[in-house]
């Protein structure tokens, strides 16, 4: 859109925080799972929203070619289904993982959803930048619709009878034990670790998501990368994120075991590498083509899952402290938080770069403004990963949170 187009950053990033608000209906998806006892159906309805979300998103932009207008309105429906479908089987699929997996394990699996989460955004994203060349509109909805499809395929497979006929779900069974969703959603959030690791959840997704709609157009109005090669370059910093999450379980198994301060130093650590790592890219701004683009970004995606890792470890762990049946809730509440994390930053970060380019009359230092706010917003989070540890007197009163258990984004 910004670049093909022409058309202002700000609405791929109103598009991408208008389906993040859509998400603010995760807690409600967890809760239905939560009171009915079953999460796959909750999994596969979604994944087949998101895939059809994204077709009609491709769709309207190549509508955009010639009527702005109905591209536009297209694109805005498009990406409510985008939400919700994000919204339904994310939710439900990291809530069937916190049920389903004894404590010991949590960890191992955590990790292991983790690397096949990323291995997957690295695949893609080399496979569709190969596809997508050379570029065109119709190009771009035949290779998302396939992508589409095959993602609906795999996902139907892989939870086909997961949960088991005779699976202990984790559900709330009697009637007069059925709280209504208000009342649920108060007794999470009543649970102080739930609201401070909220909190931190926030301000680290925001600092997460500020970059994550101009690094493409970046590369491409300074650097000169096309369509093709500036999505491969998203492959290039998940390829760090990887790095950074198996540097980060082989040190936890090695010298963190499961101390909650092995986490909480750690979750610091990557934050504080990830603001280094922005002031690097506000240098490649700055600098030009000059400048080692794609190792600044390796180093970006290695830093972003150093501090990925243990935040998804506190999810699942927090997931199922507290009384059962609520794992869904849980998983909903971080899950929206999140969703206004990633919709806000965005946004911001797309509405930031037009006001600078604006003000400043040059695109360089424009996103070396976005860049370093953002590096900003990642001492603020490592902050709050301290405030987080904070909550109890003792370390052995906070969940064990492994290295190998980690986040995410979307």
């Amino acid at each position: 859109m910004v670049v093909e187009l022409v058309l202002p950053a700000t609405l791929p990033g109103a598009l991408v925080g208008w389906h993040y608000a859509v998400q603010l209906s995760r807690p409600r998806w967890g809760y239905g799972s939560d009171v009915g006892g079953a999460r796959a159906p909750w999994i596969i309805g979604g994944m087949i929203t998101l895939a059809l979300g994204a077709i009609a998103a491709a769709g309207s932009t190549m509508l955009m070619e010639t009527s702005a207008t109905w591209g536009i309105l297209g694109a805005i429906v498009a990406f409510f289904f985008i939400g919700v479908g994000v919204g339904a089987a994310g939710t439900n699929m990291l809530a069937l993982l916190a049920t389903h997996t004894a404590p010991a394990r949590k960890a191992a699996a955590a990790a292991i959803t983790w690397i096949m989460m990323i291995i997957g955004f690295i695949v893609t994203a080399g496979v569709a930048g190969a596809m997508l060349e050379p570029f065109s509109m119709m190009r771009l909805v035949e290779v998302t619709t396939i992508i589409s499809v095959i993602a609906v395929l795999v996902s139907a497979v892989a939870i086909w009878r997961l949960e088991g006929q005779t699976a202990a779900r984790q559900a709330i069974k009697d009637a007069e034990e059925k709280p209504d969703f208000s009342s649920m959603l108060k007794e999470v959030w009543a649970d102080q670790q739930a609201r401070r690791f909220t909190i931190f959840v926030l301000v680290s997704m925001l600092a997460y998501s500020a970059q994550d709609l101009i690094l493409e157009p970046f590369a491409g109005l300074i650097y000169g990368y096309t369509p093709g090669e500036s999505t491969s370059l998203a492959a290039t910093q998940n390829m760090g994120v990887l790095l950074g999450m198996i540097i980060t379980a082989v040190l936890g198994t090695v010298v963190g075991k499961s101390k909650a301060r092995f986490m909480r130093q750690w979750t610091i650590l990557g934050c504080l590498a990830s603001a280094m790592s922005l002031s690097a890219l506000c240098a490649a701004a700055l600098v030009g083509p000059s400048w080692p683009l794609e190792p600044t970004v390796f180093a970006l995606g290695i830093s972003n899952g150093a501090f990925a890792v243990a935040a998804i470890g506190s999810m699942m762990t927090l997931a199922s402290a507290g009384k059962s049946g609520r794992e869904g809730t849980r998983m909903g509440l971080w899950g929206a938080a999140q969703a206004i994390s990633f919709g806000v930053g965005g946004f911001l970060g797309a509405t930031v770069l037009d006001l600078a380019r604006a003000l400043l009359g040059k695109v360089s230092p424009a996103f070396a403004t976005v860049f370093a706010l953002e590096g900003m917003l990642f001492i603020v989070a490592a902050i709050c990963a301290a405030w987080v540890g904070a909550s109890s007197a003792d370390d052995t009163d906070l969940p064990a949170l492994p290295a190998g258990e980690m986040v995410p984004a979307e």
